[in-house]
């Protein structure tokens, strides 16, 4: 991990937490199919790397792809979506076919990773529509500053409220990623797409 010991956002953590989280959460286990997300809890957690077969049925996902490779913060409707830290808008869009991210934006970042500067990028996917309309690709944004908000089911791709959070040592060519591989692409995935945990902290 990035130097995040502790939850998103509080004590020796130096990111802000991507969303504020009470202490008290769900973290699901989606290996198996599930009807309702939030089953206990208003927040919940769906895990990376995790090999969730039947869920994805949509064409876009072609049968094959069910390694998830982001990290799912499930939150009501218009919970606010916070940048982890300084950056700049790289790119947003509306990827709204079924089973997809809905509206998404993904930010650009400079970090330190082990004493080395090095660049990555964040993919915040499940926003609203409103949280595009006054946004600027290149704009700056500071740690903290609010750039989203989650969307509704009926805007977000299709989806129970969360924000799928993405990170990527490649830099995207549109604002869009493979959020879920094949096992056959799964290690290659892992190593481009790093475990969020490392600028959320350990949600789980």
């Amino acid at each position: 991990m990035w130097g995040c010991t502790d939850l998103a956002g509080t004590g020796e953590n130096q990111f802000h937490p991507i969303v504020r989280i009470p202490s008290e959460y769900w973290v699901l286990n989606l290996q198996r199919p599930q009807s309702n997300w939030n089953k206990q809890y208003e927040f919940t957690i769906g895990r990376y790397d995790e090999d969730r077969k039947g869920m994805y049925t949509q064409a876009l996902f072609g049968g094959e792809r069910t390694i998830h490779v982001g990290l799912d913060i499930g939150a009501p409707v218009s919970t606010p979506v916070y940048a982890f830290d300084d950056g700049k808008i790289h790119s947003f869009t509306d990827n709204d076919e079924d089973g997809s991210y809905g509206p998404t934006i993904v930010t650009e970042h400079q970090i330190m990773i082990e004493g080395v500067e090095q660049t990555i990028w964040v993919l915040h996917g499940h926003l609203s529509r409103a949280s595009l309309e006054v946004l600027k690709v290149g704009a700056t944004i500071k740690k903290g500053q609010q750039i989203g908000a989650m969307g509704d089911e009926y805007e977000n791709g299709g989806w129970p409220p969360h924000v799928h959070i993405q990170l990527t040592f490649v830099e995207p060519q549109k604002p869009d990623l493979p959020g879920v591989v094949s096992a056959d692409n799964r290690d290659d995935a892992l190593q481009t797409y790093p475990d969020p945990r490392n600028i959320l902290g350990q949600l789980y």
